[in-house]
């Protein structure tokens, strides 16, 4: 178990958040030096890391020490990049061997995952129950004009804008990453169904469909998601659904429920907009709306 210290910004006095950061892709120049910016304000705080921590399980597991280290606890979920097999991983792992390497690793760390009990956020705005999801996706965001995942990659090709999924994301033992997903859907929900009282849902992907309406590559939704996710936030009493993946952070609200894009993103992405003063996001207690 890792030590737990409070980092030298903490705020002895605060209240105890529940925060949020998604997309650290810490492999890339300008992003692994963000990591020395992310401290909590009390001891108490909690850090959700919504997956896309980066591309090798060695800089996943640096990453998640480093932040499980500051943190009261951390809540990960995967992203698509952490089960990519990338030619300089000496293993080799695919799929869902690979999703299990990183699971042990995140309980070695104790890092919550989406394969352990839930965690309850008993700070301002809890009880809440703060539920991981690995979801995956199944082509059902389909780009305007196609009515198959054959037509939407077609598409895609042709603009091309192609998901690097589609060479480094491989589904084993499934024989493609939508049955993969659908698998994964169905575990969600058996355990999701188990769970009373108001939940936080946390996945890499945004649920719903209508946050990707804003992707400048419309193509690209396709790899973002599934549309049967989209009553979860209602079906499961969610306060708020913690996401990333898009690189847009932003807050909407759907059927009254408050959607957070949590994501740093890339260097070229995050130089050009507001930043956080901490970079991390509140989920809990709910912020103020500006």
């Amino acid at each position: 178990m890792a030590e737990r210290t409070a980092g030298d910004t903490a705020e002895p006095d605060a209240q105890p958040r529940l925060l949020a950061i998604s997309d650290l892709h810490v492999s890339h120049r300008g992003n692994r030096e963000v990591l020395d910016e992310l401290h909590p304000h009390t001891g108490a705080d909690w850090l959700i890391v919504a997956g896309d921590v980066a591309e090798t399980p060695a800089d996943v597991e640096l990453t998640l020490r480093l932040l499980r280290e500051r943190f009261a606890e951390v809540v990960w979920v995967p992203g698509n990049h952490e089960l990519w097999t990338t030619p300089r991983d000496p293993l080799q792992l695919r799929g869902v061997q690979r999703y299990e390497q990183l699971v042990e690793i995140c309980r070695g760390l104790g890092v919550h995952t989406p394969e352990d009990p839930y965690p309850v956020w008993r700070g301002a705005g809890g009880p809440v129950t703060v539920v991981p999801l690995f979801t995956l996706y199944d082509y059902t965001f389909r780009p305007p004009g196609t009515s198959t995942k054959e037509e939407g990659l077609a598409y895609a090709r042709k603009t091309g804008v192609v998901c690097t999924d589609e060479f480094m994301l491989h589904p084993d033992p499934y024989a493609t990453r939508e049955e993969w997903c659908h698998a994964r859907l169905e575990y969600s929900r058996q355990r999701l169904s188990a769970v009373t009282g108001p939940t936080v849902l946390v996945d890499h992907y945004p649920l719903v469909r209508d946050p990707t309406e804003v992707l400048y590559y419309p193509e690209f939704a396709q790899w973002c998601g599934s549309v049967h996710t989209a009553d979860w936030h209602t079906a499961y009493d969610a306060v708020a659904v913690v996401y990333g993946h898009l690189h847009i952070p932003r807050v909407t609200h759907h059927d009254g429920v408050r959607f957070q894009e949590v994501s740093l993103g890339y260097p070229r992405e995050w130089r050009r907009r507001p930043i956080p003063a901490d970079r991390l996001y509140q989920v809990l207690p709910a912020p103020a709306a500006p």
